[in-house]
């Protein structure tokens, strides 16, 4: 019984023993895993030089103020083109548009359309811009034609470099409508999106 004690104590030591050198004398160096550095992604930023072309589609609403009763509103849609040069904290530009109105007067005629013809000014704030605008429109009604001037506000918005979302509003004045001594007040508000290029 002595001589088992003896041989299983000394097949632990020897165990532990040669263990312990097999670990301490391991001769590989330690296996480092380097991270994998992640891509950094940074958004591009959206200039505000406002300087060139644009062009896009308006969808608005139009309320018609005409003598007595003629009066009417009802949505509009059209289209706007035009160049914007951009001074610093200034931009100055011209555009053309055009919007289908439809507008009955409680049965006294009808607004069909308006053309417009516009100078805009105003104050570069990076990504937005805010102007005044002013100009001479053309409508069309079954009295006939008639060409008056407007006056409005607006605002734009740059979602990207090329595209932007805005809104405006315009205040219109017709006096004797195609010489029938008919007058109207119009007025207009369109939002906007345009594509610059």
């Amino acid at each position: 019984m002595k001589t088992f004690a003896k041989i299983t104590t000394f097949a632990a030591l020897s165990g532990l023993a040669f263990g312990s050198a097999a670990t301490a004398g391991n001769l590989a160096d330690p296996v480092v895993e380097t991270p994998i550095a992640q891509p950094v992604y940074e958004a591009t930023p959206i200039v505000g030089d406002w300087t060139g072309f644009y062009g896009g589609l308006n969808l608005g609403y139009a309320d018609v103020d005409g003598p007595g009763d003629a009066d009417g509103d009802n949505g509009t849609y059209g289209v706007h083109i035009g160049y914007d040069y951009d001074f610093g904290n200034f931009v100055l530009g011209g555009e053309l548009e055009y919007d289908k109105i439809d507008v009955d007067l409680n049965g006294a005629a009808t607004a069909d359309d308006v053309a417009r013809i516009k100078l805009r000014g105003g104050y570069d704030l990076g990504k937005t811009l805010i102007y005044a605008t002013a100009g001479s429109a053309r409508v069309d009604t079954t009295l006939g034609d008639d060409t008056g001037a407007f006056v409005g506000i607006g605002a734009v918005y740059k979602v990207t470099d090329t595209f932007t979302i805005g809104g405006e509003l315009l205040e219109h004045q017709f006096d004797d409508i195609n010489g029938t001594g008919v007058d109207a007040d119009a007025t207009t508000f369109n939002l906007r999106g345009s594509f610059r290029f």
